[in-house]
């Protein structure tokens, strides 16, 4: 039996599993770590917290297995961090996250003094706050010390791969939200580097997903009680390795994430632009592209409402009294950008709204208009592929809010298509450990061994009445952050 790891080196914790050369989970570890917030909107962790929590939840995993029998390691990873390293590899300064929202300065310049136009040129795509090439160009503008010391600049899971292996590498799918790669062509844009003030040789070397980065460094194997034959594949961005792990692989196949952010994944054969770019452009983990639009606070909603605001972590209790006739007759509305907003929006000023309350407006009232303007949101994505003639009929869904059969059911009749619940709801971890499996040659493509081990448990179908109530309530939904824009510009 041989036996492969996956890691989910997400937000809040890293997510760890173990499955065999036949496809079955054998065994799951989570490591949860800090993420520091020293300014409104800034989000930051220490790298040294990841790799801390790698090696120790590694350790766990294996417990109860032969560890001479694993033989590959794969991660995805939360996307678009910038991780800056000297020149003796030490980390310079805290990770700046996907989610942080300094650097609008930056994100203007790039998107109206060098023009968006010009960005979708040579990158595919525009500039987004969360994007790592405008966090290059704030940590320039602001920490002119620490940029002067930059001599790699990596992603996440990129650090991960590098203290198990010694390679500075990245995976053409995480490197496609830096804004620094060339989607298109695959290699970095001489240009954009340019504009950032950095050389190629900060920046890592480039992989398909599936390919080996490295095989373990000798005292990291033994540190880990494993062989140092051991291979490490590139990884994915974790929106990519979701995508694998619930099989979104085939040309017009969609996969939605319901994690700390929410995302629709539409996987493609061939490289496309979104006209308006405000569908992201990417390298997919397979070795083709996609379109993704990404929305910044998804199921972290459902979380700031339940636990900060009401003080309870019964998510399940909070849902019971929405009932099928509520769905779609709610009156009160809810903007999820908590976060600033990314697709299709592309605001950092943008806020949170609770619109449309009374006196007789109630608790569950509340946490429905929450799940709702979620599946209100990524619509708003949904309809930007449509009206691009993309069809879609069908979408599997995943992530930590996908276990609410309430989400699921509201996902399903606000897009009015039907929904695929994938049997594992570890995607980016057994996507991540999919990866390495294929670059260890148990199978010759990350879609063959997609059509061997991923599994749908169930299917859900939109009901006609409920849809409809929910049609009706979108077309209201699409009207209140257009009048409250300015505003959100005024008060924040």
């Amino acid at each position: 039996m041989k036996y492969y790891i996956g890691a989910d080196l997400g937000t809040s914790a890293l997510k760890l599993l173990l499955i065999d050369n036949c496809g079955q989970i054998v065994n799951t570890v989570t490591k949860s770590y800090p993420v520091c917030y020293p300014h409104p909107a800034w989000s930051e962790q220490s790298p040294e917290d990841w790799w801390n929590a790698f090696l120790s939840g590694v350790k766990e995993l294996i417990s109860e297995i032969d560890p001479s029998q694993v033989k590959g390691i794969g991660a995805g990873g939360q996307m678009h961090g910038l991780v800056i390293l000297d020149e003796n590899d030490n980390v310079i300064r805290p990770a700046i996250l996907w989610n942080d929202g300094r650097t609008d300065k930056e994100t203007a310049y790039l998107n109206e003094v060098i023009g968006k136009e010009k960005l979708s040129e040579l990158t595919a795509n525009i500039a987004f706050a969360g994007f790592t090439a405008p966090k290059i160009l704030w940590v320039k503008n602001n920490e002119p010390d620490n940029f002067a010391k930059i001599s790699k600049i990596m992603l996440p899971k990129d650090f991960i791969n590098y203290k198990l292996t010694g390679v500075h590498s990245c995976d053409y799918s995480d490197a496609s939200g830096m804004l620094l790669l060339d989607v298109k062509n695959k290699c970095w844009s001489e240009e954009m580097l340019n504009l950032c003030s950095v050389s190629k040789d900060q920046m890592p070397k480039l992989f398909e997903s599936y390919e080996t980065v490295g095989t373990l460094i000798p005292e990291i194997a033994e540190e880990l009680g494993l062989s140092s034959a051991v291979k490490v594949v590139a990884g994915a961005g974790d929106n990519a390795a979701a995508a694998v792990g619930t099989g979104t692989v085939s040309n017009g196949m969609c996969n939605i994430s319901l994690g700390t952010s929410g995302t629709i994944f539409i996987s493609s054969d061939s490289f496309s632009v979104d006209p308006m770019n405000a569908l992201h452009s990417f390298c997919h983990a397979d070795g083709g592209y996609h379109l993704m639009g990404c929305m910044l606070s998804a199921a972290s909603c459902n979380k700031w409402l339940c636990e900060d605001i009401f003080k309870t972590n019964d998510y399940a209790a909070e849902q019971v009294d929405i009932t099928d006739e509520k769905l779609g007759a709610n009156d009160v509305f809810f903007l999820p950008y908590l976060m600033g907003e990314r697709s299709p929006i592309n605001d950092t000023d943008a806020r949170g709204t609770f619109t449309g309350m009374r006196m007789d407006t109630s608790r569950s009232d509340l946490v429905q208009a929450v799940l709702e303007g979620v599946a209100f949101a990524i619509r708003d994505s949904f309809e930007v592929a449509r009206n691009s003639g993309i069809e879609i009929n069908y979408s599997t869904l995943c992530g930590g809010g996908a276990k609410s059969a309430l989400w699921q059911k509201i996902f399903c009749n606000v897009l009015n298509i039907k929904i695929g619940l994938p049997q594992t709801e570890e995607g980016p971890g057994y996507g991540g450990a999919v990866l390495a499996m294929v670059g260890d040659g148990e199978y010759a493509t990350v879609n063959e061994c997609c059509e061997k081990f991923v599994k749908i448990k169930g299917v859900i179908n939109p009901d006609p009445q409920i849809a409809a109530r929910y049609e009706e309530k979108y077309q209201k939904f699409k009207k209140i952050y257009p009048a409250m824009k300015q505003l959100f510009k005024e008060i924040k």
